[in-house]
């Protein structure tokens, strides 16, 4: 791709939209129970309390992924962090489901499957800019 912030502004709006629609069922047991294939859905609040703490947390991160896209290059490391230790932190969060029983892996095969498509992007992404700017860098361009 000839222009490197075209890929990361897709990086950022695709991780923001994603994780504001993870913020549904994060809030909404039943919606969760849904989405997850957990029939009778029903936790307690401790439960609720803690997805009410990761709401927040991932409508925080989904304005965070708007922010960088205001500066796209500069602000190209928010994908790294994103990857790691946020991507890949639900992942596993997703293979602990699988394990319990909570959720069957039938569920969770789509969501690694997203997660591993938003994962090469985001580093493609990381990447395609980088070298990008160092190139800028050598010759005396700007961006």
């Amino acid at each position: 791709m000839k222009n490197p912030t075209t890929l990361l502004r897709i990086s950022y709006w695709l991780g923001a939209i994603v994780d504001g629609f993870m913020v549904v069922p994060m809030l909404s047991p039943r919606v969760a129970g849904m989405l997850f294939g957990i029939e009778d859905f029903d936790p307690g609040d401790e439960y609720r309390y803690a997805m009410m703490i990761g709401a927040s947390l991932m409508l925080g991160w989904t304005t965070l992924l708007i922010w960088a896209d205001r500066k796209p290059l500069e602000r190209r490391g928010v994908l790294l962090i994103t990857v790691l230790p946020v991507i890949i932190g639900l992942a596993l969060a997703g293979v602990f489901a699988v394990k319990v029983g909570m959720i069957g892996v039938e569920r969770m095969i789509p969501v690694w499957a997203l997660q591993t498509i938003i994962v090469v992007l985001f580093c493609c992404s990381y990447r395609s800019a980088t070298r990008s700017n160092d190139k800028l860098a050598r010759t005396g361009d700007k961006p």
